[in-house]
């Protein structure tokens, strides 16, 4: 494995790994309610987009990184968007 894919791995990790204590403590206890959903919504549509981007260019930490991360700010999207309609009902 070459320094450039080694740099990408490492990088992939820390910023994968990072999403954990938030997806683990919302998860837990539901509560979204300090997180901003514009943020989480344009966060996500840009992993999303960053995915693509490592799938069209066969680029594994950039597709395996953005896929973990994507899964694990969607659970949290998915809580604030639950929590708004229950609002709104």
């Amino acid at each position: 494995m070459d320094s450039t894919a080694i740099i990408g791995n490492i990088a992939a990790l820390l910023t994968t790994t990072s999403f954990l204590p938030q997806a683990i403590k919302t998860i837990r206890t539901r509560n979204t309610a300090s997180l901003s959903f514009p943020m989480y919504l344009l966060f996500v549509t840009g992993v999303t987009l960053w995915l693509v981007y490592g799938v069209i260019n066969e680029q594994m930490p950039i597709i395996v990184g953005n896929f973990v991360t994507l899964v694990l700010a969607g659970i949290i999207l998915g809580f604030m968007v639950k929590g708004q309609l229950t609002k709104k009902l």
